[in-house]
C-alpha cells in the first residue's frame, strides 16, 4: 500500500497570518509537522501544499518538500486534492492520502500509522481519529468538534454541541455518565475516494455547522473513527501559540 502524506499550509489565516512560519522551540510550526512525517516508513511520499511562496522558501530551506497550490480552496481537503492530481500527472500512483494539517506540531506517527492500519480493510473510504474528553470545558466548548460513532467504528455524527445528549441528567455529570469523545481533525483517504469528495458541493449540515466532515456522511461516505490516547494541540490563534510553547517546555522537562 502505498500511502502520500500531504501537509496543507495556508499563509492568510484569519486568525493568524502567516501561522505556518510562526517561531515554535526555534523553528517554524510547519518544521515540526514536517519532520513528523519525513521519517515515516510508512509513506512513499509526503509533500507540504501551500498557497504562498514564503513557505515554499521556509520548506525549501530546511530541506522539505513543497508544492504551490490555488489560493482559491476552501479547504486543506481540496489542497490535498490537488496535490494527488499533480503527483498522478507525473505518473505516480498511490492508494491512500493522509491529510494533515500545517498547524498541528505534536501529532504523533503513532496516531498516523493507526489511520493507515485502518486501510487494511478494504471498506474503509476515510479514516480519522478520536479522544476521550476528560473535562466539562472540553465538552462544553464549541472549539472541541465531538464524534459518535457505530458498533462498527463508523462515524454516525460530528457536532460542536456535546452529543449525545442526556435526558434527565444535569450537564454538569454528563461525563460521568458517559463516555465522550473529542475529534482530532486528521484525516486519511483512499485514493479515489479522495478525488470523489473534492468534487462535492457543501450540504446543508456542514454548512449549519461549518464542519465539512459532514458533507462526506451526508454523501453516504463512510467515515472509520480510530481511538487515539494523544490529544493534539491544535495552533489557530498567538494565545494557542503561547499555549503550545508552554506545552513544549514542559515536555523537555520531563
Amino acid at each position: 500500500m502505498k500511502v502520500l502524506a500531504v501537509i496543507p499550509a495556508r499563509y492568510a489565516s484569519t486568525r493568524f497570518p502567516g501561522k505556518p512560519l510562526a517561531q515554535l522551540g526555534g523553528k517554524p510550526i510547519i518544521q515540526w509537522v514536517w519532520e513528523c512525517v519525513s521519517k515515516m516508513d510508512a509513506l512513499a511520499d509526503a509533500v507540504v501544499a501551500t498557497d504562498d511562496e514564503r513557505i515554499m522558501q521556509a520548506v525549501a530551506q530546511f530541506g522539505g518538500h513543497a508544492m504551490l497550490t490555488s489560493t482559491t480552496h476552501r479547504s486543506g481537503t481540496d489542497r490535498c486534492g490537488e496535490v494527488l492530481a499533480n503527483l498522478e500527472s507525473q505518473g505516480k500512483h498511490y492508494d491512500v492520502v493522509v491529510n494533515l494539517q500545517g498547524d498541528e506540531p505534536f501529532t504523533q506517527q503513532s496516531q498516523l500509522e493507526t489511520l493507515i492500519q485502518a486501510f487494511s480493510c478494504p471498506e474503509t473510504q476515510i479514516a480519522t481519529l478520536k479522544t476521550l474528553i476528560r473535562t466539562q470545558e472540553e465538552l462544553l466548548s464549541a472549539n472541541n468538534v465531538k464524534v459518535i460513532a457505530s458498533a462498527q467504528g463508523r462515524a454516525i455524527y460530528f457536532s460542536r454541541q456535546p452529543i449525545p445528549y442526556l435526558r434527565g441528567v444535569a450537564v454538569e455529570s454528563w461525563l460521568n455518565q458517559q463516555d465522550y469523545f473529542k475529534h482530532v481533525g486528521i484525516y486519511a483517504f483512499r485514493a479515489e475516494t479522495l478525488k470523489e469528495v473534492v468534487k462535492l458541493a457543501p450540504s446543508p449540515l456542514e454548512v449549519s455547522e461549518s464542519l465539512e466532515q459532514l458533507r462526506w456522511l451526508e454523501n453516504g461516505y463512510t467515515i472509520q473513527v480510530c481511538s487515539t490516547s494523544h490529544a493534539n494541540i491544535g495552533i489557530d490563534t498567538p494565545e494557542d501559540l503561547t499555549a503550545a510553547e508552554r506545552f513544549l517546555l514542559e515536555s523537555l522537562k520531563k
